[in-house]
């Protein structure tokens, strides 16, 4: 058994390492929640990381997506330019033959302008009552308006050509209009998700920053709790080793108090039973020593 110096250390050490083993499950559960914490904004920066990249990759294909239609808009462009540029030249060899013509021939107006003229002089010949000064002289116009139209005839087939050359060219012209206008709007969309793509990247690459540095606070954390466990370790050991020595200590003295009762009671049943045996009065405490029990 220990001295009773012993166990008065034995005791003192125990409640020492205790407070000891308190303040450093304290300081441990205290940067277990710092890295905790720690680990949950790490979490939303890492979600937001990877919300951003699908954000971009979306946008990315949508603007691949875009850049290839702007591609087969331009083709669709260079054709039509290139029909208008053909019909163009087309237009001026008409051009140069209808001023070929209107040399050879002396004529300026436009045939259909000189068939108008006919057709509404002799529309008011059919249909007003003229004299017969104002009908000869009429007369006069309309002859002299046929020998033009009949020497034009030439000159209006190159006309007509020209004039429907310079109708074709004008729809072609809205048509390739229309379909820079559609490159133009789908280019300006294409960059507009150019520049939300590279705002994300850069958003991304500051987010990843900030997720390396809490990394790096954690890996710190981790650092802290290993080295407050290699601290607790010995110390619970040592608990465990100083409680299992004060058990042993306590079952020997729970020994020792059972056996010295056991004497006393042994000891006051012998004096009751003698009690007894010379014919004296037993009060309640000799029935209770003589069923066993301690009335003390």
């Amino acid at each position: 058994m220990l001295t009773p110096q012993e166990k008065k250390e034995n005791l003192l050490e125990v409640n020492a390492t205790n407070n000891e083993i308190r303040t450093l499950r304290h300081s441990l559960n205290d940067i277990n929640n710092q890295k905790e914490k720690l680990f949950s904004e790490k979490n939303k920066i890492s979600h937001e990381i990877v919300s951003l990249i699908n954000q971009t990759k979306k946008i990315r294909l949508e603007r691949n997506s875009i850049t290839s239609e702007v591609k087969t808009l331009k083709e669709e462009r260079d054709k039509l330019n290139n029909e208008i540029n053909e019909k163009i030249e087309q237009a001026k060899k008409l051009n140069q033959e209808k001023i070929e013509v209107q040399k050879k021939f002396g004529i300026k107006e436009d045939p259909s302008d000189i068939k108008k003229q006919l057709e509404k002089l002799n529309f008011k010949l059919e249909t007003e009552v003229v004299s017969f000064e104002q009908e000869k002289k009429m007369m006069k116009i309309i002859n002299e308006l046929k020998k033009k139209f009949d020497k034009a005839k030439e000159l209006s087939s190159v006309w007509e050509k020209h004039h429907q050359l310079s109708q074709e060219i004008h729809v072609l012209k809205q048509k390739s209009d229309e379909v820079h206008r559609q490159i133009q709007q789908k280019a300006k969309t294409s960059q507009e998700k150019h520049e939300i793509s590279l705002e994300n990247s850069r958003k991304i690459d500051e987010l990843k920053k900030k997720e390396d540095e809490f990394i790096s606070q954690i890996i710190i954390k981790k650092e802290e709790i290993a080295k407050i466990n290699e601290q607790l370790d010995p110390k619970l050991k040592k608990i465990s080793e100083l409680n299992v020595k004060l058990e042993g200590e306590r079952k020997e003295y729970r020994q020792e108090k059972e056996k010295s009762f056991r004497k006393r009671l042994s000891d006051k049943q012998a004096d009751v039973k003698e009690k007894f045996e010379r014919g004296e009065k037993l009060t309640t405490e000799d029935l209770l020593v003589l069923q066993g029990m301690d009335y003390l």
